[in-house]
């Protein structure tokens, strides 16, 4: 059985990726689906009685509205199972009361789900730089992997997929994802290492790695390509589009802090600033 997890907040984006695990579901039904909705705890910004902080404990409005809000998810999460009630695939939901992202987190390393699919709408300049989004925090930090979505996508439709990578590292955990992916989607797989001003090398040494990663593993139907740009994320999102990819995949650090913010992510660039669904995994 593969547990696939959705984290959900009734927008558009949350429904193209709740339809895309459908999708899967559909081809594959030993698959169970858990639709998970955190609702922010309200916290009133006025000063406390004391005279400092903020004061923890919304109005009477503010509880009412808090109150009615927790019904009408309810009964939404109540009539999303009802719909899909007697599939070929599990159905589920779960929601909880809290933080979005502490909440979302904690329940999937609770939860273990082999795949995480949520809805991403991308973010640009200042907005990215300052606030981010759950979405890149959730893939610098789960332990499975995440696929974001921010269009309408059909599996059967997954024909080209992009696999980035430098191929230094050998990991068999990341090979064995790799053709996991590969099983369920049954598509062309491009193996590129991205060629920049800054970290030049020749095609051959290139290629050299990628043999070596696909021979140890044992790859088949594999198409291993160089190509030039002058950054990573942006010779990524450039190969997927002259190849009109319908999937990047790659791995992540999953830097946090300090050397986060020196260093940032490749990964969680390309999946802010890809139109294409992105597929991340955090290596150690």
């Amino acid at each position: 059985m593969i547990s696939v997890f959705v984290p959900y907040d009734f927008s558009e984006t949350a429904n193209h990726a709740l339809n895309f695990s459908l999708g899967l579901a559909g081809n594959y039904p030993k698959i169970a689906i858990t639709v998970f909705h955190v609702i922010e705890v309200p916290v009133a910004t006025g000063m406390s009685t004391m005279g400092g902080g903020i004061d923890p404990t919304p109005d009477f409005e503010n509880q009412i509205f808090f109150m009615e809000l927790i019904e009408t998810r309810k009964k939404q999460l109540k009539e999303l199972e009802e719909k899909y009630k007697g599939s070929s695939f599990e159905f589920s939901t779960k929601l909880i009361l809290g933080n979005v992202f502490k909440g979302l987190s904690e329940a999937i390393v609770e939860a273990k789900p082999d795949l995480v699919v949520m809805g991403s709408k991308g973010a640009s300049g200042l907005e990215e730089v300052i606030i981010g989004s759950n979405t890149e925090k959730i893939v610098r930090t789960a332990p499975c992997p995440v696929i974001t979505i921010k269009d309408a996508t059909e599996v059967n439709a997954m024909k080209k997929i992009v696999f980035a990578s430098d191929f230094r590292d050998s990991d068999d955990a990341v090979a064995s994802r790799i053709k996991r992916i590969q099983s369920v989607f049954q598509a062309d797989f491009y193996f590129v290492v991205i060629n920049t001003p800054g970290n030049f090398e020749t095609t051959r040494d290139s290629m050299s790695r990628i043999r070596t990663f696909v021979q140890k593993h044992k790859f088949e139907n594999i198409k291993a390509e160089i190509y030039n740009s002058l950054s990573e994320e942006s010779g990524i999102i450039e190969f997927a589009d002259d190849i009109n990819a319908d999937l990047i995949a790659m791995t992540t650090h999953g830097r946090t802090g300090l050397l986060h913010l020196i260093t940032g992510s490749i990964a969680e660039d390309v999946v802010n600033h890809s139109k294409r669904p992105v597929w991340t995994f955090k290596t150690k």
